[in-house]
């Protein structure tokens, strides 16, 4: 019975040699030779202004929300566009369905004003 998994047993440690190896490696090999300039935290050449911690505008989330629905669009139809002739019909009104949803969501976000940019 063991037998049967012996590939997967060596893929997975094949692929974690592969990816813990090198950082591993880099680690014991590589100079280390710390200072505080190189220990200072870096922010496009300049000293941080603020905390990290900040907290962002709700308007951030809102286009990444619009950037998912407009991704999740696309990802639907390219495969069912490539498939239109064999689900007929009901795959027409499927789809159609799916669209009208999302065009919801997007009317819904533009009467929010999440489009807007004052």
């Amino acid at each position: 019975m063991l037998e049967n998994y012996l590939p997967i047993i060596v893929f997975v440690v094949l692929g974690i040699l592969f990816g813990v190896g090198p950082i591993l490696m880099g680690y014991l090999l590589g100079p280390n030779r710390p200072d505080a300039e190189k220990l200072s935290p870096y922010e496009c050449g300049f000293e941080a202004f603020e905390d990290s911690r900040m907290k962002f505008d709700v308007r951030f989330y809102l286009v990444a929300i619009l950037f998912i629905i407009f991704d999740l669009e696309i990802a639907f139809l390219f495969p069912w566009a490539i498939v239109l002739q064999e689900v007929g019909t009901f795959g027409l009104l499927a789809m159609a369905g799916f669209l009208s949803l999302l065009v919801v969501g997007f009317v819904y976000e533009w009467k929010k004003g999440a489009l807007e940019w004052e």
